[in-house]
């Protein structure tokens, strides 16, 4: 079966970036998965999935964080498949606690992995599509709380709106490539990241309640909620959407 191209994502041990790189297998694409080497016997199993399916796989130890990480990473994908077409930045992390209390190191923890991460990963696989002379997307994780400021989640939600700008800025300076690129904006989906975003004394089932009563549906998400819509930005048929954050919120907020 021949390939689609090649996708890269990160933070695809667990949650939405492990449902996003079955969805892309599925879809027809070679997936490379990054998480970090903590994590490494959930992306090995990951990679025994997606091979399942037919395609390439291979796991990527990595800190998004990190630049000599990140630019040697896109580097051993593009040589080992010899392009990349799909670059997912996933990889996020999240905190709760007031303002007053949040040290200058949590808020750096979180920025640090949400943002600068994300602008990682948009430089080191743009410039391989450029290299390469073909077109591609790139895709970055904003949330809901990236459109609509949360109490008690002061780095978070600064990281969110900073990746919508950088989205923007990007597909602005890439779109003559032919390299589109979009974010998804999840809003309450169930994983564990969920549970970051709330006091840490709230029973997992209360914050799914909670969130439930802010949706119009009465529901929370799920993985596959996000990895559909990252399916079809990823595909050729989205090749007029660019600059975008498209909201996958179950009505919590309207744009």
């Amino acid at each position: 079966m021949s390939s689609k191209g090649t996708a890269l994502v990160t933070g695809a041990a667990r949650g939405i970036g492990k449902a996003i790189a079955l969805r892309l297998a599925d879809d027809g694409f070679d997936v490379a998965v990054n998480d970090l080497s903590v994590n490494s016997a959930a992306l090995a199993k990951l990679v025994e999935e997606i091979e399942a399916k037919g395609r390439a796989s291979s796991a990527h130890e990595a800190d998004v964080s990190s630049e000599d990480q990140v630019r040697e990473m896109v580097q051993q994908v593009s040589t080992r498949y010899g392009h990349l077409e799909v670059m997912v930045a996933n990889a996020g992390v999240a905190g709760y606690s007031p303002m007053s209390e949040m040290t200058a190191a949590d808020w750096d923890h979180v920025m640090n992995i949400n943002a600068r991460g994300t602008f990682l990963c948009y430089k080191y696989a743009g410039t391989q599509m450029i290299k390469q002379g073909t077109a591609g997307r790139i895709i970055g994780a904003s949330s809901v709380i990236g459109k609509q400021g949360s109490p008690f989640n002061f780095a978070y939600t600064a990281s969110k709106f900073a990746i919508r700008g950088l989205t923007q800025a990007a597909a602005l300076e890439l779109g003559p490539h032919g390299i589109t690129v979009n974010a998804y904006a999840p809003g309450a989906i169930d994983t564990e990241l969920l549970s970051s975003v709330a006091p840490s004394d709230t029973p997992y089932q209360g914050v799914l309640d909670s969130f439930k009563k802010q949706s119009p549906l009465g529901i929370v998400g799920v993985p596959a909620d996000i990895a559909n819509v990252v399916s079809f930005i990823a595909s050729k048929e989205s090749q007029f959407i660019t600059g975008q954050s498209l909201s996958v919120n179950g009505g919590m907020f309207f744009d």
